[in-house]
């Protein structure tokens, strides 16, 4: 029983394997699906005429012969009934011998072979004792009793029968009629005839007939081959150049062969692609000379800003020396100046990324450890705000190979970011880890974002309302930095949000280089999604009293944003 059962699950693993392959390729090949689908229309469509055809022949022949044999044992018996009727038999001996003679007459004449069988009519009586005559008396059970009583009732009958010769079965037909025989009163006549020779005929014709069939499905079959494939072979051409062409080889065209439609695609491709490549090398130069200008004009300000820097020290140290109006300004100038050299120092790192000059400098760190590191830069941040920063982190080591550096920077982001939009509620940072990828996940509770505004909100100097200020000194690079980070090293950062519910940003890097992300540690939609929001209670929020923050002057303006 083991052994039957192993070659079973063997044959349906076979099975299973050669169904997947056949769906491999029906999913992936035009071709197959076009030859697999003619070939089923077409074996369908011959099957139904070689079942028509096949029917007709049958019922043709078998029609066909059934009447010739209807009038030649009509023939055979009404000179059967002279040979009765022309008689002197006097005696049941004579009539005996008549009916032998007439029988074995009757087998040896006929088209084919035949057997004749001389049977009392049912109902009939006499003097004399019963007799009966056949060609063959071994024969005599095939007359059937329907068709005695059938014949009984006057006119030529017959039935379709089976005769068992010595190779098997043959088809017949009996075909039965009353004769009066003289001295014995009324008789059937009975002819068997073989239709072996019709069937052997038959069997001919069909078997020709399949072979037709099966030759015209062959045809049919490679005719829909060579024409899907001539149809074919220049898509999957062109798919290939398409490919290569993605792939940046923009020197790759197709093969015009021809002035027909497929030589017409190819023109019009080939034209599409020498478009495509002049769009893009001016695109690229173009790039290049943003990229060059970004670079060059942030390090020439640098100059200048560092004089203004200097001056700005020289004023600010001395602001307590000026009227309130002026030292104010003076307290403006040196906030802005900082967030002019961190605008600054965003866009040479945005360049450098552009350029492809980007390093990794990586390092086997405890994501912990850096998380915990950016939260405390921003305790003081979250207190002014009126947020309660709450940071989540697992008892074991969440080792990777990180850029210090570049996470916490990426993570000081997410919390700013975070802080900046939760308005007063809590922001809770979580870590976790699997054996392949480290997350940590920011969430807030403040006005959220719609799907589209999380699809943009890592777009450099992107905001979801134009209006609003940023007013913990951002410089709109900062997410288009983190993400450019995250992508560095090979992870992933994403955004999720709901209006009036808050948002969630998830941080996700492979533990080792050259791990490929398929999953992540931690979900980016909260569990709490459909709770509600959490009561923050006095006791929760930060003991910083925001009375005590510096107010602005009635006559100085907000500062703005600097795109």
């Amino acid at each position: 029983m083991a052994r039957v059962s192993d070659a079973g699950r063997v044959l349906r693993a076979r099975t299973d394997r050669r169904a997947r392959t056949f769906g491999h390729a029906w999913r992936s090949s035009l071709q197959v699906r076009v030859i697999t689908t003619t070939l089923a229309i077409g074996a369908l469509a011959v099957a139904a005429v070689g079942l028509y055809v096949g029917e007709r022949m049958r019922d043709g022949l078998f029609d066909g012969r059934v009447e010739q044999l209807l009038e030649e044992s009509a023939r055979s018996t009404a000179q059967a009934q002279g040979t009765f009727d022309n008689s002197t038999a006097q005696t049941g001996i004579e009539a005996q011998r008549l009916l032998s003679d007439v029988a074995t007459a009757q087998a040896a004449g006929g088209t084919g072979d035949r057997e004749v069988f001389l049977l009392r009519a049912p109902g009939q009586t006499s003097a004399i004792s019963f007799v009966q005559a056949a060609s063959d008396a071994s024969l005599f059970d095939m007359v059937s009793d329907p068709l005695r009583l059938a014949t009984a009732e006057g006119g030529q009958h017959w039935q379709s029968v089976e005769w068992q010769v010595q190779d098997g079965a043959e088809p017949a037909v009996m075909i039965g009629q009353d004769v009066t025989v003289p001295v014995v009163g009324t008789y059937q006549l009975f002819f068997l005839y073989s239709l072996q020779a019709e069937q052997d005929r038959l069997d001919f014709l069909q078997r020709t007939l399949a072979l037709a069939a099966l030759a015209l499905v062959v045809l049919l079959v490679s005719m829909t081959w060579l024409v899907t494939r001539q149809a074919v072979r220049p898509v999957r051409r062109a798919a290939q150049v398409a490919e290569r062409l993605a792939d940046g080889h923009l020197d790759e065209r197709m093969e015009q062969r021809g002035e027909d439609e497929m030589a017409t695609l190819a023109r019009s491709f080939n034209e599409m692609a020498t478009s495509l490549q002049d769009q893009i090398g001016r695109m690229e130069e173009l790039s290049t000379l943003q990229r060059r200008f970004v670079s060059d004009v942030s390090h020439e300000l640098r100059t200048p800003l560092t004089t203004i820097r200097m001056a700005g020290e020289v004023i600010h140290a001395s602001r307590d020396d000026f009227p309130p109006g002026v030292k104010r300004s003076a307290e403006l100038l040196f906030t802005q100046l900082d967030r002019f050299e961190d605008l600054l120092a965003d866009l040479l790192e945005i360049s450098r990324f552009d350029a492809g000059a980007a390093v990794l400098d990586a390092e086997s760190r405890d994501v912990s450890d850096v998380v915990v590191a950016a939260a405390e830069h921003t305790f003081t941040l979250a207190a002014r705000r009126g947020s309660w920063l709450r940071v989540e982190v697992p008892e074991a080591r969440c080792v990777a190979d990180i850029d210090p550096r570049r996470v916490e920077r990426i993570l000081r982001n997410l919390l700013v970011n975070a802080v900046e939009h939760a308005e007063g509620s809590t922001v809770d940072v979580l870590v976790g880890a699997d054996r392949n990828a480290v997350a940590v996940t920011v969430r807030d509770r403040g006005v959220g974002m719609t799907a589209d505004e999380a699809a943009h909100v890592f777009d450099r100097f992107w905001r979801a309302d134009p209006a609003r200020a940023r007013t913990t000194g951002g410089t709109g690079l900062g997410l288009a930095i983190s993400l450019e980070d995250a992508h560095l090293h090979g992870g992933w950062l994403e955004a999720w949000g709901r209006p009036g519910r808050g948002a969630c940003f998830r941080l996700t890097l492979p533990r080792r280089a050259g791990i490929h992300l398929v999953d992540s540690p931690l979900p980016i939609v909260p569990p709490d999604d459909e709770l509600p929001d959490p009561v923050i209670t006095p006791t929760q929020r930060p003991r910083t009293d925001p009375a005590a923050l510096p107010e602005l002057p009635d006559d100085v303006p907000e500062p703005q944003e600097v795109r």
